[in-house]
């Protein structure tokens, strides 16, 4: 079947869900090209990128933290995060499961070793963290399963699938309560962590899909535009630009929201931009789309109700420094 802007997005022999590799029937044909990223305007654009993600992080130490005001009544949300991000997990790889995929929706089960059993272990998994009880071991079985089974299909499935795992990571350092429908008031440090944990999950993933989908792979980019023209926003401003600036932005917009992400800065603006292009896609693909993007979702609205508390909004950009351990002194007689 050839795709067409008008197709069923939940046809299997068609597309399937999002992402381009999720579009496109045969996304093993299209092979990378690192000839496309190592151009002198793509390197210009992406240092412009770090250049604006260090000047974003650099103006967030100086705004006062929550940046928007108005934003604070979502803050009040946030004993209850660790549930709620453990629900969109658990839907997710119920649903990935369901449909025989592991992690992604463009790896089959068929393609890993021991398909059966990853499956009812991811589908296990999946109603676990849906119910609630006791996560931690849930979240670090799903930290150890992931990188062994994805191994078998090379680090950039492993990568692309970070999101996931980062919020496992966070669930493990932060899971829900056993009380108050499972409430955390969590420590300060516990919660640092948990939070880098989550943002290096999902910025691997954002920046890994930036390139392997289109600034390293600009065949599958072309191919995903020509089969859905609809994806061009340019085109709804009148703008007819090549294929190949679209891919240039695209991937380059991708990576800034994972360097944002990964900065932890100014979380309440940089969780909104980024809602921006996720959402929209949903006009296009509905439902689908929302199952796809629910795990991002989850991450949004933590990141975002996190950094409108005034108690933790300084906690969602912590970083761990690298400190040196001082040479001993000398002893003098």
């Amino acid at each position: 079947m050839t795709a067409d802007a008008g197709g069923d997005p939940m046809q299997r022999d068609d597309i399937v869900l999002a992402h381009e590799k999720w579009f496109l029937k045969d996304p093993s044909a299209y092979t990378p090209d690192w000839s496309f990223a190592t151009r002198p305007t793509t390197l210009a654009v992406l240092a412009l990128i770090v250049a604006v993600t260090v000047a974003w992080r650099a103006v967030g130490r100086r705004v006062g933290t929550p940046e928007l005001g108005i934003l604070r009544p979502l803050g009040r949300i946030t004993p209850y995060l660790p549930r709620l991000l453990a629900i969109h997990l658990g839907v997710s790889l119920l649903t990935l499961a369901a449909r025989g995929y592991f992690l992604a929706a463009d790896l089959e089960l068929h393609e890993l070793p021991a398909p059966a059993l990853l499956g009812v272990v991811e589908g296990a998994l999946g109603v676990w963290f849906i119910t609630g009880y006791r996560l931690r071991p849930a979240a670090l079985l799903l930290v150890v399963v992931g990188p062994v089974a994805l191994a078998a299909t090379g680090p950039v499935s492993l990568l692309e699938a970070a999101d996931l795992l980062g919020i496992a990571g966070f669930l493990a350092f932060l899971p829900p309560s056993g009380d108050r429908h499972g409430a955390v008031t969590p420590d300060p440090k516990a919660l640092r962590r948990a939070l880098l944990a989550l943002r290096v999950g999902v910025a691997t993933a954002l920046v890994t899909l930036a390139f392997s989908e289109k600034l390293a792979n600009p065949a599958m980019a072309r191919a995903t535009l020509e089969h859905y023209p609809q994806l061009d926003v340019f085109a709804y401003l009148g703008l007819h630009v090549p294929a190949d600036t679209f891919i240039l932005v695209a991937g380059a917009t991708e990576l800034l929201f994972g360097l944002l992400v990964l900065s932890g800065a100014m979380p309440q603006l940089a969780m909104l931009v980024a809602a921006v292009p996720f959402n929209a896609t949903l006009l296009i693909f509905g439902a689908p789309e929302l199952l796809g993007h629910l795990p991002v979702y989850g991450v949004f609205l933590t990141l975002l109700a996190y950094g409108s508390d005034p108690a933790t909004a300084g906690d969602v950009r912590w970083l761990p420094r690298l400190r040196r351990t001082p040479a001993p002194r000398p002893v003098t007689a």
